[in-house]
């Protein structure tokens, strides 16, 4: 499968999708122009991994932000890793970010997938 490997600018996070390495992170700010289009090749990737996942995946959110156009996509990607045979989330969030961790914890109501919630 390809390696989606994107740099994170001021406006769009860093994304890590490897299946060979195991590697699965989502990280930085979230606040793109178009954020359907931005997210559209994950919701894709997600949607074939789906099909042939490793034995174990976990999928990183270390989020510092993101805007309300993104908060439903990055719920579309949840939802896709609800698909996927056992997947979890570890939502890592800063220490005085009650935003951060609200949002991860509200998320976690919303999808059926393990949720772990950790400082960074």
């Amino acid at each position: 499968m390809e390696i989606i490997n994107l740099e994170g600018t001021e406006d769009t996070p860093k994304i890590i999708l490897d299946k060979n390495n195991g590697i699965f992170e989502i990280s930085g700010r979230s606040l793109p122009e178009d954020s359907a289009e931005f997210y559209q090749p994950i919701l894709d990737w997600l949607d074939k991994y789906a099909q042939t996942p490793n034995e174990k995946s976990i999928f990183v959110f270390k989020l510092e932000y993101f805007n309300t156009a993104s908060s439903k996509l990055i719920l579309d990607v949840l939802s896709k890793i609800e698909d996927i045979d056992n997947a979890e989330v570890h939502w890592y969030f800063h220490e005085d970010d009650e935003d951060m961790e609200e949002a991860g914890q509200e998320f976690s109501e919303l999808v059926e997938v393990p949720f772990e919630f950790s400082l960074y």
